[in-house]
């Protein structure tokens, strides 16, 4: 991670994009900070938007959809980096996650359809 100065003001970026970053479950927040913060950042934003977009688009039973996902989404992973996560930080930050994307999804789908 490197800071950036134009027209005085500072930008934090990547040094490198690598296409696991959706899976990377092998970075630990004490080996590379923000490589972590991004890791954790990405999926939390992903996870929030995507309850979003089901309760648009579903309108009703979000939580279903967000656990197929979410089990979706352990089985890529797990083929991707070929192996099964057992990092414990990373099981904590997906299930932030699916709460936040059946909780933010489910209220948003209530009030949404409460005509229907």
């Amino acid at each position: 991670m490197r800071w950036h100065s134009k027209a005085k003001r500072s930008t934090r970026r990547l040094d490198y994009f690598d296409g696991r970053i959706p899976f990377d479950f092998k970075t630990k927040p004490e080996d590379s900070v923000s490589k972590y913060l991004v890791n954790l950042l990405s999926l939390e934003l992903t996870y929030f938007c995507s309850g979003l977009v089901f309760a648009a688009v579903v309108k009703r039973r979000v939580w279903d959809y967000a656990l197929t996902v979410t089990c979706l989404h352990v089985v890529i992973t797990s083929l991707v980096m070929r192996e099964f996560p057992l990092a414990w930080q990373w099981w904590v930050a997906l299930g932030g996650g699916l709460f936040l994307m059946i909780c933010n999804g489910q209220l948003i789908a209530y009030f949404a359809c409460q005509d229907d």
